[in-house]
């Protein structure tokens, strides 16, 4: 197992990609629960969570005996997709503990194993049962990295990265784009019923209603409510991607429940796998279930160890409201800490944004984020920064963390924002002191 002293090794061969590994150059070797350790013992508390991937915090107990017992046994891992008893009891608990109870009727595909996947699968389904091309996305919106998802996200940085051939998308201004008393949405019907707007009829609106990629922007209930009324009114599918907000980060399963609305397609990754394990799957409305066998496909379609963490994770944490009730009240812990940051440094001009464990430090200068991020790391804190200019500090902890090591992880959040604001804004008053001295001279 490499160590710190061998870690010349990723820079040696691994690409020039990698990204998370820059802003926490450390070799990580063991887990648990909310915390990291690496090859020389040091501990990190993980409020970035595996970009919400294991909102059940790292080798929970209850998943990590489901795994052992069932590799012990041979139970089968890769299956394409064929039938298996893994994947029939995942069905069987996603059924009974989160569709069921919220009357919900989807057909279940299990594309390739990461979210883009599961977006380039909607995309494709909702043309194909509308005849249409069109896929309408939103400003600071993200869905992935391959050239269909790609397509619909906003950031200019990633859509560089493509050279070229992304078309079929038109982005609208997201909720609160514009300010808080401009309707948005007024702005999209106008574009819908001018048949000389330029705007084609979409097949699809793709919407995050907690945008985490893009800052934390939190789509408000009366927004998205008539964000579903204006796609059923003109026939257009709805999906939401819940890739990110899904699975329980901002308190309820689904990131839509609040709304009370019921998209025609829903996207699921990350944390649906229960332990990091890849997993991706659509929702589809079973009408528009109008896929050919085969039509779309993939070898990792049928990753067996992560329909046994996933339904060990759903009968674990959602066959009742105790984990809701949970993220509600560390939520809340959060958003006073933050409160009291944007208090305690008004010349910051720090504000927050978020839902449950989705939450967000906003700051006006990006260093000063970038600053607040390294400051914590090396406290023991990993936090990670967000947003179209990555102004955003962004604090996801596991769903599951304990109250006392929230606690500690905000003193040390709190300690790092004293340390980051000591050494930006001091720096930038004097370097305005410098440039107002040259003025004078």
């Amino acid at each position: 197992m490499p160590t710190q002293t061998h870690s010349s090794i990723f820079h040696r061969r691994e690409s020039n990609v990698r990204s998370y590994c820059r802003s926490f150059p450390v070799v990580f070797n063991q887990a648990r629960g909310a915390i990291l350790t690496d090859s020389s013992g040091k501990e990190y508390i993980d409020l970035l969570c595996g970009a919400g991937s294991v909102n059940y915090g790292h080798n929970p107990e209850p998943i990590k005996k489901a795994l052992i017992q069932y590799l012990e046994q041979d139970g089968i891992v890769h299956g394409l997709d064929l039938h298996s008893a893994a994947k029939a009891d995942f069905l069987d608990a996603f059924e009974r503990h989160i569709l069921l109870p919220r009357k919900l009727d989807y057909r279940v595909q299990f594309t390739g194993p990461t979210g883009t996947n599961a977006v380039e699968a909607a995309f494709k389904v909702a043309r194909m049962a509308t005849g249409r091309k069109l896929v309408v996305a939103f400003t600071h919106g993200y869905h992935g990295l391959t050239l269909g998802a790609l397509s619909a996200t906003a950031n200019s940085f990633f859509r560089e990265a493509a050279g070229g051939m992304l078309g079929d998308t038109a982005f609208m201004p997201y909720c609160g784009w514009l300010g808080e008393d401009v309707d948005t949405l007024a702005i999209f019907r106008r574009y819908l019923e001018d048949p000389s707007s330029g705007l084609d009829k979409p097949a699809a609106v793709v919407v995050e209603t907690v945008q985490g990629e893009g800052g934390i922007n939190v789509a408000t209930v009366d927004w998205l409510q008539n964000l579903a009324a204006l796609c059923r009114e003109q026939e257009i599918v709805l999906i939401v991607d819940d890739i990110q907000a899904g699975c329980g980060r901002t308190g309820t399963f689904f990131s839509f429940e609040r709304a009370g609305i019921k998209p025609d397609i829903i996207t699921l990754s990350k944390s649906i796998g229960g332990y990091g394990l890849p997993m991706a799957v659509a929702l589809i409305r079973p009408d528009l279930d109008v896929w050919e066998p085969a039509q779309h496909t993939g070898t990792f379609r049928g990753h067996n160890l992560a329909f046994v963490a996933a339904a060990t994770a759903i009968r674990t944490w959602w066959a009742d409201r105790d984990l809701e009730f949970a993220v509600g009240e560390r939520g809340k812990q959060i958003e006073k800490t933050l409160d009291q940051l944007i208090a305690q440094y008004p010349t910051a001009s720090f504000t927050q944004r978020g839902i449950g464990l989705f939450r967000g430090l906003v700051c006006v200068d990006p260093v000063l984020a970038k600053t607040i991020s390294e400051e914590a790391f090396a406290r023991g804190l990993i936090v990670e920064t967000t947003g179209a200019c990555d102004e955003v500090v962004k604090l996801m902890p596991a769903l599951t963390i304990k109250k006392e090591i929230l606690a500690k992880a905000l003193d040390i959040f709190t300690v790092a924002v004293e340390a980051a604001v000591a050494t930006v804004l001091s720096g930038n008053e004097q370097n305005e002191q410098a440039e107002a001295a040259k003025v004078v001279a």
